[in-house]
Parts: C-alpha cells; structure tokens; sequence
C-alpha cells in the first residue's frame, strides 16, 4: 500500500484558495491513501462560535467534503482530511475517511486541546478501525496523541495504520508517535501543518514534522519543520500484525487488564 502525506501552510478562512493549493501539491501524486491535516481548509483559531459555523460543514455535504470525493475519485484513492463539522449535537473537530467510491467514514476528535473545549463538543463516537485495500485504518486527530488508550484501542480493534490529522503546537508529539508505534506494533502516520496563526489573542506556531514510524520503530517518511509539499512511502500492512516481540512475547495477549487502573 503506498500512503501520501502532504504538509502544507493554509490561511485562515480562505477555504478555496487552500483546496485549490491542496489540489495542486497532490496533482501528480499517485497512492492508495492520502492524509491532510486537521482542519487542513480553514485554518484552526476560530475567533468566536459564530465565526466557526461560518465555515463548519455536514459530513459529505459541503464544499470540503465535495472537494473530497471529487479528489478520492481522479486519484482512485483514499483521503483522510480534518474539518469542522456542523451537527444536530453542536460543532466537532472531525476527520473524513472519503474512499474512491464515495463511500466515507467520519472520526469526532475525542480529546480536545485548549481553546477547542471553548467551541467544540466532545467526540461522542468510539475509535473505528476501517477496511480499505486490505488494511485496517484507525483514525486519530491531534491531542488524542498524549493519551495511549487511543492508540491500544484501535490496536485492540485490529487497526494496522493509524493516520493522525494534526496541527501540533507541542514539540513532543512526534517524537512520541516513535513509542507509540512500537508499544503497539503498528503503522503511525502523522500529517502536520506549518505555519503561524496569531488570532483571538493567540499565537500559535505550528510545527510540521510529518512523519510515518513502522511497527519496528523505522522512520518511514519525515519532513522539515517548515516544508510544504507531499511524500509518498509505501508499507505491507501485514507487518502490524506480527505483534510478538519475542518468541513468548505478545504485545496485546500478554497485557494484565485485570491488574490495571485505567
């Protein structure tokens, strides 16, 4: 399977010129999946709730999602792209699994970070693993990563590949996903944005660094802080489902759910 990561800097509320600059930095690209960042169409410091229902969308319904499937489909692949999403229940940090076919999954980022408890709700659905082209794919966004439950979840699910839509402010999360990766056995691929935001009193450095790790720890993919363009690496995801260790050792059978607090 061959998986793209594209790093690039959006401008705040310009949602066509980043879809159009989204769609020529993968014009010539050929993968299976493709990942963005979150909120990778209109930039992340919403100033007011009223400014974020200005550009928050249903899931498959507005001009993201559209963008979405018409790129899913000239590319015959799979994208993975953050959004806010508009919802009966109020407005969530989410993610869209978009596939070649049109047909599509929807992530609501569980864990919120800062400012977002201030306008979004709370993901109210359960991690998913997804089949696509004979991988199992877990979906992730941003500051889900500093809790390793979300990780063992969507290995306990079967999860091989975990695409992680972000726009990290914290210099550790990278560098985390290396732990993660190996505690787990599986495939992490990290999407970040670059750039500054300085909006509602806030500044905000993002700090790019995409990256992918293998169940073994490799570096698959990196980027500069500062780089905008999109890599392509490929992966056998049977390899996330060789979880011994040692010959007697099982990264998820030998776990001690009956000795743990969690």
């Amino acid at each position: 399977m061959k998986i793209a990561i594209l790093q690039y800097n959006p401008e705040f509320g310009e949602v066509e010129k980043n879809l159009k600059r989204v769609a020529t930095l993968t014009e010539n690209i050929e993968a299976d999946l493709f990942v963005l960042p979150e909120l990778f169409a209109t930039g992340y410091l919403f100033e007011t709730a009223d400014e974020l229902a200005h550009f928050a969308e249903p899931f498959k319904k507005g001009i993201t999602g559209s963008f979405i499937h018409e790129l899913a489909k000239k590319h015959n692949a799979a994208f993975i792209a953050g959004y806010p999403e508009l919802a009966p229940e109020g407005f969530f940090n989410s993610a869209m699994f978009i596939m070649p076919d049109g047909k599509g999954h929807n992530y609501r980022k569980i864990h919120l970070f800062d400012r977002e408890k201030t306008m979004f709700v709370p993901g109210d659905k359960p991690f998913e693993a997804i089949e696509f082209r004979g991988a199992k794919v877990g979906i992730m966004i941003c500051f889900d990563w500093i809790f390793p439950e979300s990780y063992r979840t969507l290995a306990l699910k079967g999860a091989d590949i975990v695409c992680h839509c972000t726009n990290l402010v914290l210099p550790f999360c990278q560098r985390a996903s290396y732990a993660h990766a190996v505690s787990n056995r599986m495939f992490i691929v990290v999407s970040n944005r670059i750039g500054t935001e300085e909006r509602a009193g806030t500044r905000l450095d993002f700090t790019g660094q995409s990256v992918a790790y293998s169940p073994m720890g490799e570096v698959l993919c990196e980027f500069a802080p500062d780089e905008e363009c999109v890599r392509v690496f490929e992966i056998d995801p049977a390899q996330a489902r060789a979880k011994f260790v040692t010959q007697r050792n099982h990264v998820l059978e030998d776990r001690r759910p009956d000795l743990y607090e969690i």
